[in-house]
């Protein structure tokens, strides 16, 4: 029984860890800075942009499964 019990305030702390992980209002300017940006060099990033969209046959959709051909 205080093994459930314990188990229970364990499971809860654990999941109630990760309820505040989003960005707060006040937080959005910094990580709008050029600083914080993912890739250091923006002419590397377009240009791996271009041969990305030059071999799928479309443009965008980094981020998505599958080619421009259709498939997924």
């Amino acid at each position: 029984m205080k093994k459930q019990i314990l188990l229970i305030i364990v499971m809860s702390i654990v999941c109630s860890g990760c309820t505040n992980l989003g960005v707060q209002p006040w937080e959005r300017d910094l990580l709008a800075k050029d600083e914080m940006s993912l890739s250091s060099s923006p002419l590397d990033s377009a240009l791996d942009d271009h041969i990305y969209f030059s071999k799928e046959a479309s443009s965008g959709g980094k981020g998505f499964g599958g080619g421009g051909c259709g498939c997924n």
